[in-house]
């Protein structure tokens, strides 16, 4: 069996977002027992990761190394199309991943206690971001 679903994830600009339950949705209604879910974002400044959920200051700790790994207006860029945000968004997104996959137990994404699935917004001004689930299973 295979069943998708398609997410709208309107973002307020750069930082975290968590998407498990939208995922989670999706994956109930495919009614698949066991399987893979595949989480899939089609955008080069945005991605996909699996972190704690249950202290926000680890997403906000993520933040702070991912700008001091790469800064805005570094003048090493020269892709700056878009602003002094442009190139650090899609190093950001090459250095993350914009596919993730979820196993699927007993109806479930076999996430664990402490995880959550989040769309990280790499850009400082709001997007629309397009999410595509993938689930096969029985």
């Amino acid at each position: 069996m295979i069943h998708r679903g398609d997410l709208t994830i309107p973002t307020k600009g750069r930082g975290t977002y968590d998407i498990t339950q939208d995922v989670r949705d999706i994956v109930q209604k495919s009614k698949a027992r066991e399987g893979l879910a595949t989480v899939w974002i089609a955008h080069t400044s945005a991605s996909l990761i699996i972190c704690e959920n249950a202290d926000p200051s680890v997403r906000r700790d993520l933040e702070a190394f991912a700008a001091r790994l790469v800064p805005d207006g570094d003048k090493l860029f020269s892709h700056t199309a878009e602003g002094p945000d442009d190139m650090p968004a899609h190093v950001r997104t090459v250095l993350t991943q914009t596919s993730i996959g979820i196993p699927i137990v007993d109806r479930e994404l076999a996430l664990g206690t402490w995880q959550g699935l989040y769309l990280w917004e790499h850009r400082t001004s709001p997007h629309k971001r397009h999410v595509t689930v993938s689930v096969i299973g029985e």
